[in-house]
């Protein structure tokens, strides 16, 4: 296993470096850093429990993932013209409303949101990571149901601005 102060030096030589990316094995555990994004983009960030929430990379309206054959379609786009703001997954994960089964949700239907909010926790290897909301307006749909597993890039809140 590798420890947290090894990992920041990789890290912090990856920056100061020319090199584009490091992927190193030792002990059973396998890392890799990169600058610029991969197929392990997905993957998300490791970031412990209780550390900073982690930002929404898009907050443009989005055109629905493709369905999967055998699938029931995806909520409908929330189009140009209605003005809503998608909010998407910033990592694979699985979608809480709520930061444990007995507490209530972040938010709500109808709910008045403002940068800064907690919408909802992604659960991505066994860590808890806060999805701040960086917008201000009203919830008008919430995309993904509460312990569904979401991707990369999927909308899980569709806000009206203010």
């Amino acid at each position: 296993m590798m420890d947290l102060d090894f990992v920041q030096s990789l890290i912090k030589s990856l920056d100061e470096s020319g090199l584009d990316t490091i992927e190193i094995e030792r002990g059973g555990t396998r890392i890799l850093l990169s600058k610029t994004p991969s197929a392990y983009a997905g993957a998300g960030p490791a970031v412990p429990a209780g550390s900073a929430p982690v930002p929404v990379p898009s907050l443009t309206p989005a055109a629905p993932p493709a369905p999967q054959s055998g699938s029931a379609p995806p909520p409908g786009p929330a189009s140009v013209d209605s003005g809503l703001t998608d909010i998407t997954s910033p990592m694979v994960g699985t979608f809480y409303r709520a930061p444990a089964p007995d507490a209530p949700s972040y938010t709500e239907m109808g709910a008045s949101v403002s940068p800064g909010d907690t919408l909802c926790v992604i659960q991505a290897m066994k860590l808890m990571n806060e999805l701040e909301c960086e917008v201000s307006g009203v919830v008008r749909e919430i995309c993904v149901d509460n312990g569904e597993p979401v991707e990369f890039g999927q909308v899980l809140f569709r806000v009206s601005p203010s």
